[in-house]
């Protein structure tokens, strides 16, 4: 018994003693790290004896029954088998003590070639990896920011008057054989074209004829103008200018011909108050206001967020002059699209109101992400520095949120969120928002007045004139919990 207890006390100390490494840690640029690892001899031949250690018992070996072989021959004969699993466990082990003892915080996984590492025969292991960090940085002061946000009570007339737009969308819309009149939604089939070549197409479009139509891609500003006194089977030639951002780089900045022919012309018949509450399954018009109201405040919320938002982190990034990868950026565009879609369905924002958004984030998302990814890397820190957690209540309630605004269970709606790999981008909506809340504590606040934005001036489509869609944002290379935004489109919570 006794002799036994020192065996395994021994092996207890193998298996935790840690790696001599050599370290040379090369700072490419803010967020970008070039390291080379050197593991010694002796570290290496002692993975090779716990590997054989582990194999002799188990040996099969000619001429030897199974566990009888002399050990030199068990290591002649199956060095080479046993040295993939050292230098799978090697790399593993030294990977993980480099990420517990540097100072820099990983927000990627180690760019590395593992067919390209070897182990020789003699000497040394060395071998060398790049990996996006989090960037070191002084911490700008947050307490005591003077900031402004939109106050606001809500009025009877506030109520009715969101029940006459919510009167449009629950109305049928009948085809008139008249010219298009602003409002009226038009059937259409839409062209982009550059020097006469045609570059991408949509058949049956449905918009409705406001001001501006928004395009993942672009902006047709002065719409309504343009559509308005056409009829059936009349075509309207406009141009659009290319965002900057767009996925399609070769055409990024161009003005590409669109052209939008109208099949149909439908006009909106509006409900009654009455009307919209059948139609919602609700039993009174009393009722339907009192839901018109909790909205309306969710609105006010998110503005107030929101606004506050836009001031701190302005606050927050304006010392931070460090550089980000751009292919940081490409990745974390998808999860900062898919914050903001998370964050206006639980506000309860209609889907017409989150394409909107979403277009007009995609048209200069890299240049947004740029800022709210500083942003983020210093919300991290502070909810470091002052011990602000997530908790199962957290998600609860905001997925409980999502749920009602998009008449689901919530048990779906988290199913949906984890099969995509977004329950990283609720983690950070909830741990950002709960540091915002601490600074906005801390903030001198000012009231100012909050747009009801009464009439709806966009109409926002998914079409992209510049022919790649706008889910092609480049696939993130390792899970940085970011989700294919063809599944977060406004059509569909995924």
């Amino acid at each position: 018994m006794n002799t036994e207890t020192p065996e395994v006390e021994t092996k207890t100390e193998e298996e935790t003693q840690k790696l001599n490494l050599a370290l040379d840690v090369k700072e490419v640029s803010a967020c970008q790290r070039h390291v080379t690892v050197t593991i010694p001899r002796e570290d290496i031949e002692r993975y090779y004896q716990k590997q054989f250690d582990e194999l002799a018992p188990k040996a099969e070996v000619p001429g030897f029954r199974i566990g009888r072989a002399p050990r030199n021959l068990i290591e002649s004969k199956f060095r080479k088998q046993v040295g993939e699993q050292v230098k799978g466990s090697l790399l593993m082990d030294s990977l993980t003590q480099i990420s517990d003892d540097e100072d820099f915080s990983a927000i990627s996984e180690p760019e590395l070639d593992y067919e390209q590492v070897n182990i020789p025969d003699e000497g040394p292991l060395t071998y060398e990896f790049d990996i996006e960090v989090r960037p070191e940085f002084d911490m700008p002061n947050y307490k005591g920011i003077k900031a402004t946000q939109p106050e606001h009570e809500f009025t009877d007339a506030d109520i009715d008057d969101q029940i006459n737009r919510m009167a449009s969308q629950f109305s049928d819309m009948v085809p008139v054989d008249e010219a298009v009149a602003e409002g009226d939604v038009i059937i259409c089939n839409l062209t982009s074209t550059l020097d006469g070549k045609t570059i991408a197409s949509d058949e049956e479009v449905q918009v409705t004829v406001l001001p501006t139509l928004s395009l993942t891609d672009g902006v047709v500003e002065g719409f309504d103008k343009l559509m308005v006194g056409a009829k059936a089977e009349e075509t309207k030639n406009t141009t659009v200018e290319v965002s900057e951002f767009a996925d399609n780089e070769e055409l990024q900045g161009k003005t590409l011909d669109l052209a939008i022919e109208v099949l149909d012309v439908k006009r909106i018949e509006k409900q009654t108050a009455e009307q919209v509450a059948e139609k919602m399954g609700i039993e009174s018009v009393d009722e339907l206001k009192n839901l018109i109201r909790q909205s309306l405040d969710e609105r006010l919320k998110y503005a107030q967020r929101e606004t506050l938002r836009d001031q701190i982190t302005a606050w927050l990034t304006e010392s931070a002059t460090w550089e980000l990868p751009p292919e940081l950026l490409k990745r974390q565009s998808r999860r900062e699209l898919s914050r903001n879609v998370m964050e206006m369905r639980s506000s309860g924002f209609s889907e017409q109101e989150i394409r909107a958004r979403e277009n007009s984030l995609r048209q200069n998302i890299l240049e947004k992400t740029e800022r709210l990814l500083k942003e983020h890397f210093i919300l991290e820190r502070i909810a470091e520095e002052e011990n602000i957690e997530d908790t199962p209540q957290d998600y609860d309630l905001e997925i409980a949120k999502v749920a009602v605004q998009m008449n689901d269970s919530p048990r779906r709606v988290r199913a949906r969120l984890e099969r995509n790999g977004q329950m990283d981008s609720l983690r950070n909506m909830i741990i950002e928002r709960k540091v915002i809340d601490l600074i906005t504590d801390q903030a001198e606040i000012s009231a100012t007045e909050y747009d009801l934005q009464k009439k709806q001036e966009v109409e926002a489509i998914n079409f992209t004139a510049s022919a790649k869609k706008a889910t092609d944002i480049p696939e993130a290379k390792y899970d940085d919990g970011g989700a294919p935004l063809q599944e977060t489109t406004s059509k569909e919570v995924e």
